[in-house]
C-alpha cells in the first residue's frame, strides 16, 4: 500500500555542489516510479536562488529551505568546497532546520561534513569519501566514522560514501520504502549493483604516508619500498639496524602505529593492486609483489578490501593487459 500523498525527497543545494551526488540518487527514485512508487523530487537551497555546480552548469530549485514544506526525505548533496574550510553557518542551519521535520535525513558524499556541522552526526555513526573520512573524524570527534563503509544508516541518519555511492544509497532506501523487488528492478533498469561487494577502500589509491622521522626506521622503511621482494622477517630488519626485535618493533608501533609484518604487507599489498592494475596476472602480481604464495596475497586483499585479488583486477585492471614475460 502506497501512501497517499506523494513521498517528497527534498535535496540541498548550493553553490558548487557536485551534480552527481544530486542528479545520480534522484535518478534512482525518477526510475522508481516508473515501477510503482510515488516520489516527487525537490531541489531547495539556502535561499531559494539556482545555484551553480561544480561543473558550472547552473541547477534550477524549486524554492527555499525556509519556504517548503516538511519533506519525507532530506538529502544533503557533496561538494569539494567544504571539506578543509569551515560550513559557513547559514549552509548549516538550511541542513538543521528542514532536518527536524523529516522521517529521515541523509547525505551523499561530503554533504557529511554539512550534517556534521549542523549537529545532526553527534554520537552518530556515518561514512563520507574515503579520501577525507580521516577529516571528518578530526574536525567532529563526536561522530563515530566508518571510513570502508558504502553506506551508514544509524537510527534516521543516513550518509554515503563518495560520488556514485549515493546511488547505492538510494537503493536501500527505495528498498526500506517498497521492498528489495521493486529496487532490484530499479537497479537493473540503471545497470547498477543492487549492493556492491567489499568497502569503498577498494576504491581508494595507495596510501603512503609522511616518512619515518627515525633514521634508523627510515632506513627499515625505504629498504622495505625498494625491494618488496626481499627477506624481511622481524630477524632480518632487525640484523640490518644491530638493534634487537623488540627495539624495532617499538619504533613502528610509536612511529607508524603498525608492526614490522603489517608494513611489510602492506608495502607489497600496494604494490600488487599496481600490478593487478596493469593487467598481470594474480599470480605473477604475487610473486612480484614479494608475497609467499598467491594464498597470502589473497588473504590480504581479502583483510583490506572484502574482495579476492580476481575480483579487484575485473573492476580495476587494464582493459589493454600486459605482455607475458
Amino acid at each position: 500500500m502506497h501512501p497517499s500523498a506523494p513521498r517528497r525527497i527534498a535535496f540541498l543545494v548550493y553553490e558548487g555542489v557536485t551534480l552527481l551526488d544530486v542528479a545520480g540518487p534522484a535518478e534512482v527514485f525518477t526510475e522508481a516510479n516508473r515501477f510503482g512508487a510515488d516520489y516527487r523530487i525537490v531541489l531547495v537551497s539556502p535561499t531559494g536562488e539556482d545555484v551553480r555546480s561544480n561543473l558550472g552548469v547552473t541547477v534550477a530549485v524549486d524554492g527555499a529551505v525556509a519556504d517548503e514544506p516538511a519533506p519525507d526525505t532530506y538529502l544533503v548533496a557533496g561538494s569539494g568546497l567544504h571539506v578543509r574550510t569551515s560550513v559557513p553557518p547559514e549552509l548549516a542551519d538550511a541542513a538543521r532546520v528542514p532536518a527536524a521535520g523529516a522521517r529521515r535525513v541523509g547525505s551523499i558524499c561530503t554533504g557529511a561534513f554539512i550534517l556534521a556541522a549542523a549537529g545532526l552526526l553527534d554520537g552518530k555513526r556515518a561514512t563520507t569519501h574515503w579520501k577525507v573520512t580521516h577529516e571528518l573524524a578530526t574536525r567532529y570527534p563526536t561522530c563515530r566514522v566508518e571510513p570502508d563503509a558504502i553506506h551508514v544508516r544509524d537510527g534516521s541518519t543516513y550518509t554515503s560514501a563518495g560520488v556514485t555511492a549515493g546511488i547505492d544509497l538510494a537503493l536501500a532506501l527505495v528498498e526500506e520504502d517498497h521492498g528489495a523487488d521493486l529496487a532490484r528492478d530499479v537497479a537493473r533498469a540503471l545497470v547498477v549493483y543492487m549492493q556492491r561487494s567489499g568497502g569503498q577502500s577498494q576504491f581508494s589509491a595507495p596510501l603512503q604516508g609522511p616518512p619515518p622521522r627515525s633514521p634508523d626506521l627510515r632506513t627499515v622503511t625505504d629498504l622495505v619500498t625498494a625491494n618488496p621482494q626481499g627477506r624481511h622477517s622481524l630477524g632480518d630488519l632487525a640484523g640490518h639496524l644491530n638493534v634487537s626485535t623488540r627495539q624495532l618493533s617499538r619504533l613502528f608501533h610509536d612511529e607508524l602505529a603498525t608492526t614490522p609484518a603489517r608494513y611489510v604487507e602492506s608495502i607489497r599489498f600496494d604494490m600488487a593492486r599496481a600490478l593487478l592494475d596493469q593487467g598481470h596476472t594474480a599470480t605473477q602480481a604475487a610473486a612480484r609483489a614479494g608475497f609467499p604464495s598467491y594464498e597470502s596475497m589473497r588473504r590480504a586483499f581479502a583483510r583490506k578490501l572484502s574482495i579476492s585479488p580476481a575480483a579487484y583486477q575485473r573492476r580495476f585492471g587494464t582493459a589493454r593487459g600486459v605482455d607475458a614475460e
